[in-house]
């Protein structure tokens, strides 16, 4: 596996091998701490993240690794004009792997041209973000024990979330599944998504406007911000931030082993309290995304046989 661009670049058979790997590494972490001794991650984040990079960056120094990167655009070249191809060019002769964010469509694939090391999609604009998927499908496992026969709700913008957008490509491809789409108009799942993915597959799905009215049959709940970087008016993200706030009023009718998930950051689409109900499900996401990504980095660095006996 030399890079990693969309979900669909994964066979169902590699992200339930991934899946697995994880869960040993939860299960016995100082198995796997010395792995990647000796090799470098660069994380190159040209758009602000804190959960994504150090996600990665925790995630290499647990196996033993090193980090080297940028946090945000304006420390890097890029405010010199330098080519998202030369970045890459660079660093990938400074490194082993590389993490790479980036807020235009489609800029990681046109970094992989020169790319001289495995290569990581750490979020590319409104397309995909194929570790949070990884992240939220561990989630999903530990938590249901399945990955099939379930009933998902996404729930808020659903137009410019590369989070679901990624997450409904991968589950798609899982039997007997069930999507929920809840939002208001203006952001909409993409035309795109139906016509070439939901209906070409003769998938199961309806679009709703109110959470109330669907809560009932969710196996699980997947709530997204409204991003206001995404909108190029202000007013329009105004009048929709706050359209859907999940509180403990709106899950009463829920099943009890309904889990709510949620990329973050947060900003008040879901009230806090609802963080101590054991349906609430986002801050152990955060925690699976660290193990995930360490099954990442350690196969794409085909380094996941060599663990401490």
């Amino acid at each position: 596996m030399k890079y990693l661009i969309d979900p669909m670049d994964l066979s169902v058979k590699e992200i339930d091998d991934l899946i697995s790997l994880a869960q040993d590494i939860i299960d016995d972490p100082k198995k796997y701490q010395n792995v990647c001794q000796n090799k470098i991650l660069a994380t190159l984040f040209f758009e602000p993240s804190t959960r994504t990079r150090l996600s990665f960056e925790s995630a290499m120094l647990s196996l033993g690794g090193k980090v080297l990167g940028f946090s945000s655009a304006s420390s890097s070249s890029s405010t010199k004009g330098e080519s998202v191809t030369d970045t890459i060019w660079t660093v990938s002769c400074y490194s082993d792997i590389i993490a790479m964010r980036h807020p235009k469509e489609g800029a990681p694939l046109v970094a992989l041209k020169r790319s001289k090391v495995p290569l990581i999609n750490a979020g590319d604009g409104g397309h995909n973000h194929p570790t949070q998927t990884l992240t939220d499908l561990l989630t999903i496992k530990r938590e249901k024990g399945r990955l099939d026969n379930l009933t998902i709700g996404f729930c808020g913008d659903l137009k410019f979330g590369r989070t679901v957008h990624s997450l409904l490509k991968a589950m798609s491809r899982y039997s007997n599944i069930k999507f929920v789409f809840i939002s208001p108009k203006e952001l909409n799942i993409p035309e795109y998504l139906k016509k070439d993915l939901l209906e070409a597959k003769n998938l199961d799905y309806k679009e709703v406007h109110k959470i109330e009215d669907v809560i009932e049959e969710l196996d699980i709940i997947y709530m997204t911000r409204v991003q206001k970087e995404r909108f190029f008016n202000e007013q329009d993200y105004i009048r929709l931030k706050d359209t859907y706030i999940l509180d403990l009023k709106k899950i009463e009718n829920s099943k009890k082993d309904l889990i709510i998930m949620h990329p973050l950051p947060r900003v008040n689409e879901i009230a806090t309290e609802v963080d101590d109900d054991p349906r609430a499900k986002y801050f152990d996401q955060v925690q699976n995304g660290r193990y995930i990504r360490m099954a990442l980095i350690m196969t794409m660095l085909e380094l996941q046989n060599e663990v401490e006996k």
